[in-house]
């Protein structure tokens, strides 16, 4: 029995809660995680899962194997990545898995970058609005702005997602100006349906709180078709700043509620703890991290042309 395989595979099957999704991370068959993971319990003495034909869970004794073993082959990946870092440069493949509205039109030049001070690193980068477990799906981390799904993954935020309602000038012309939140309600919305916050609206003012329910006319998961609803004059959206920031820039939107503030969210990056490609991903992460500051470079453009048009 190779006894960190054995290890190695009863930690992603704990954590994946799937033989099948670990062999299909791993490129193996079914059969040979199973094999690791039986090794391990003979060589244990006691069953690690309880099993069944539609669940995998961890035994009473298995719980407590894997607490240790988690640590055991984090602290282990760890050690082997402070040697590759001090001896040579940074090989492999980094899976990342990252949401549309926050990627497209940004991250292919930080790509490049990145790829320049690491050509050793190859990125299989997967782009779709689907809400991922990074640990069943065999990421090394999924960039988006949703909270992490489990105790089992650590959350690095790396920069703020504010949004902004806006409207294309022609809309505004035929169906009349937004001063106050409430007028909302009177205007054909169309609203991305994976916030966090949902059908809730929060606008915060100099001197009162708003709180609404809106109902869109349109409601989807792309960012994008958004702004190019609202650019066709279809109506009012909210959207990230990241995305909307271009089209205002040029004229094509603009932006509404300048006295209000909706909540923020992070874009964040979520990785398991028993990360395996961690020196890869610390240094992808770092790249992103210094390419934004606390207020990243759309915001400022968009601030200093408001401040200008004052």
């Amino acid at each position: 029995m190779d006894t960190f395989q054995s290890i190695d595979a009863f930690v992603r099957v704990a954590e994946a809660q799937s033989f099948a999704d670990v062999a299909r991370q791993l490129g193996v068959s079914k059969s040979v995680i199973t094999s690791r993971v039986q090794q391990l319990e003979e060589f244990v003495g006691a069953p690690l899962f309880h099993r069944t034909t539609r669940h995998v869970r961890l035994s009473e004794i298995g719980e407590l194997f894997h607490r240790e073993c988690a640590e055991l082959i984090a602290r282990a990946n760890g050690l082997v990545d402070q040697m590759r870092e001090s001896r040579v440069t940074p090989t492999g493949t980094l899976r990342i898995h990252a949401l549309p509205g926050f990627v497209l039109g940004h991250m292919a030049h930080l790509l490049s970058e990145f790829q320049n001070l690491y050509p050793g690193i190859a990125i299989d980068l997967t782009v779709n609005d689907a809400v991922v477990d990074p640990v069943k799906e065999g990421f090394d981390c999924a960039l988006q702005i949703f909270p992490p799904a489990s105790e089992d993954l650590i959350e690095r935020r790396l920069f703020p997602v504010r949004r902004i309602f806006c409207a294309s000038p022609s809309y505004l012309r035929g169906h009349g100006a937004i001063a106050e939140p409430e007028d909302l309600q009177h205007h054909r919305l169309g609203l991305y349906s994976r916030y966090p916050s949902r059908d809730r609206w929060v606008f915060t003012g100099i001197d009162r709180q708003v709180i609404l329910d809106l109902k869109p006319s349109l409601r989807t998961n792309s960012v994008h078709m958004l702004r190019d609803y609202a650019i066709d004059g279809g109506g009012v959206v909210c959207i990230p700043t990241i995305v909307a920031a271009d089209a205002i820039g040029a004229g094509q939107l603009e932006p509404l509620l300048d006295d209000f503030q909706l909540s923020h969210f992070w874009f964040s990056a979520v990785y398991p703890k028993t990360q395996r490609n961690m020196y890869k991903l610390r240094l992808f992460l770092d790249h992103i991290t210094h390419s934004f500051s606390e207020t990243p470079p759309w915001d400022v453009a968009m601030r200093a042309k408001a401040s200008a048009a004052k």
